[in-house]
């Protein structure tokens, strides 16, 4: 259970998000403050795992809060600003609601909490829950709770994600990227292929499906996946 807790000045947004937290069974709403101050103090008493943060408020900003924060909890930013999402994610926030939006925007990007609390939980690589990688000239951070699968392509690799349509596409190899990541989150199916276990909706003969999306099983790999359907086995 995830406790959370909601912070915007406006009321009808509280109002909606109070109501949304309510209806997923792992959220718990712990309280709800219409401004940074307010939350300050909430936050001076009590620890919660999970801020619905907005970003443009009276006096201080949600931005500035998040600042001042020595260790703050996880944190989804909601506001009608689309310019502020860059420093948001600076500050490592999970995800980035744009007002108006809808139940499934909203339950995505709690789904994406739940995955890297549980992560967290696990001691996910000695604490690393996201890295960056290159691309081009650029480096890109990846948040290892919205990894889906990582497919190799001989000196690269593609790491598909659950918040973007198209994989992030960096030189590394399937060695490397698979000792970055948590073990016990993450199955290879194959030679080509690391798939992160929680996002496996159906194993078939030859094939672990992701929704739509099937990964195939090498023979050498099938022992990996014996160890998903009875976890008590030996690989």
């Amino acid at each position: 259970m995830m406790s959370c807790l909601v912070i915007d000045d406006e009321r009808l947004v509280r109002e909606l998000l109070e109501d949304n937290i309510r209806q997923i069974p792992y959220l718990r709403l712990a309280g709800s403050c219409k401004n940074a101050l307010e939350a300050a103090e909430f936050l001076q008493r009590d620890q919660v795992d999970l801020l619905f943060l907005d970003i443009r408020m009276p006096r201080i900003s949600g931005l500035q809060l998040l600042q001042s924060l020595q260790t703050p909890p996880l944190v989804i930013l909601v506001t009608a600003y689309e310019q502020y999402a860059l420093e948001g994610f600076n500050l490592n926030v999970v995800d980035y609601l744009l007002k108006p939006f809808a139940f499934d925007r909203f339950l995505k990007a709690c789904n994406r909490a739940h995955d890297l609390l549980k992560l967290r939980g696990r001691g996910v690589a000695g604490g690393v829950e996201e890295f960056f990688v290159h691309v081009e000239y650029t480096l890109v951070k990846v948040v290892v709770a919205d990894i889906d699968y990582v497919e190799g392509l001989k000196d690269y690799i593609r790491i598909h994600l659950a918040s973007a349509p198209r994989p992030v596409l960096t030189r590394m190899s399937m060695k490397s990227i698979e000792e970055k990541l948590p073990a016990a989150a993450f199955i290879r199916t194959h030679k080509s292929y690391l798939v992160a276990t929680r996002r496996i909706t159906a194993i078939k003969r030859d094939f672990v499906c992701l929704g739509p999306v099937e990964i195939p099983i090498g023979e050498a790999y099938k022992r990996n996946i014996d160890q998903i359907v009875n976890p008590g086995s030996s690989r």
